[in-house]
C-alpha cells in the first residue's frame, strides 16, 4: 500500500491565521499603550497618541491588503473612547473605565435574563432562527441555552473581578496586561467552553441543527431558511 501523506486541513490553518489577525487588529493598540506608558515615565499623552496611531496604522495596512476592517474599526472606536475618557480626567487608569462599565452592563443584563428565566442566548437564538420563544417549550434546548448564557455571564464576571480591583488601586500596567489577556484569547476560551457546554447538553439527534444555528448566532448572520420538504403525491388513477 502506498503511504498517504496527511496534511492539516486548509480551513484550520485559515481559522488560526484569522484569530491571529483579529488579535493584532484589536490588541495591538492596547499593547502599544501599555508598553509606552510603562517605559515613558508614565507619560499618558504620549501613550494615548501611540495607541491611537497603532490602531490607525493597522487600519491602513488592512486597507492596503484589501482585507475586512470591521475588527479594526471596532478596536479603533474602543481605543478612541478610552483615550477621550482618560484625556478628560487626566487619570491613566480611566483608559480602562469604558471597558469596565461595558462589562458591568453586560453582567447585569445576563443576570436579569437568567433570573427571569429568559436567558439572553435563548432570546438571541429565537430571533436568529425566527422561532422566537419556541425554545422555551423545549426543555432540553432551554437548559442548553440557559447554560450557555451562564458561561458568558461568568466571562464578564471574571473580567470584572480582575479589572475592577486593579482599577481601584490605580494599577495601570497590570490593567494593560489584563486587558490584553482578557480580550480575544479569553473570548476564544469562552467560545470553546460555550460549545462544550452546548454539546454536552444536547442529544445527538438535535446537535447538528442547534450547532449550525448557534454558529450563525455568534457570527450575527441569518441561517438559511429550511428547505420546503415537499413530497410528490402519487398520481391518482382516473
Amino acid at each position: 500500500m502506498a503511504d498517504t501523506e496527511v496534511t492539516p486541513p486548509k480551513s484550520t490553518t485559515k481559522q488560526v491565521l484569522g484569530w491571529v489577525g483579529m488579535l493584532v487588529d484589536i490588541g495591538l493598540p492596547w499593547i502599544a499603550f501599555t508598553v509606552v506608558y510603562a517605559f515613558s515615565d508614565h507619560d499618558l499623552k504620549l501613550a494615548l497618541i501611540v495607541a491611537i496611531s497603532a490602531a490607525a496604522l493597522v487600519g491602513v495596512i488592512r486597507l492596503i491588503q484589501r482585507k475586512p476592517i470591521a475588527n479594526v474599526i471596532g478596536g479603533f472606536v474602543g481605543v478612541g473612547i478610552s483615550a477621550f475618557t482618560a484625556s478628560r480626567t487626566g487619570q491613566a487608569e480611566d483608559v480602562f473605565l469604558p471597558g469596565i462599565i461595558l462589562n458591568a452592563s453586560f453582567f447585569v443584563v445576563y443576570a436579569i435574563t437568567l433570573i427571569t428565566r429568559y436567558p439572553l442566548f435563548g432570546l438571541l437564538y429565537g430571533a436568529i432562527t425566527q422561532t422566537w420563544l419556541a425554545w422555551r417549550q423545549d426543555e432540553v434546548l432551554y437548559r442548553a441555552l440557559n447554560r450557555v448564557t451562564m458561561v458568558f455571564t461568568a466571562q464578564v464576571g471574571i473580567r470584572l473581578a480582575i479589572m475592577l480591583p486593579l482599577y481601584l488601586t490605580d494599577s495601570v500596567n497590570a490593567l494593560g496586561v489584563a486587558k490584553i489577556a482578557l480580550g480575544l484569547p479569553f473570548y476564544a476560551l469562552t467560545l470553546w467552553a460555550a460549545y462544550a457546554v452546548l454539546r454536552s447538553s444536547m442529544p445527538e439527534d438535535k446537535w447538528d441543527e442547534v450547532k449550525e444555528n448557534f454558529t450563525h448566532l455568534l457570527k450575527g448572520t441569518q441561517p438559511p431558511p429550511p428547505e420546503d420538504k415537499k413530497t410528490e403525491e402519487p398520481a391518482r388513477e382516473s
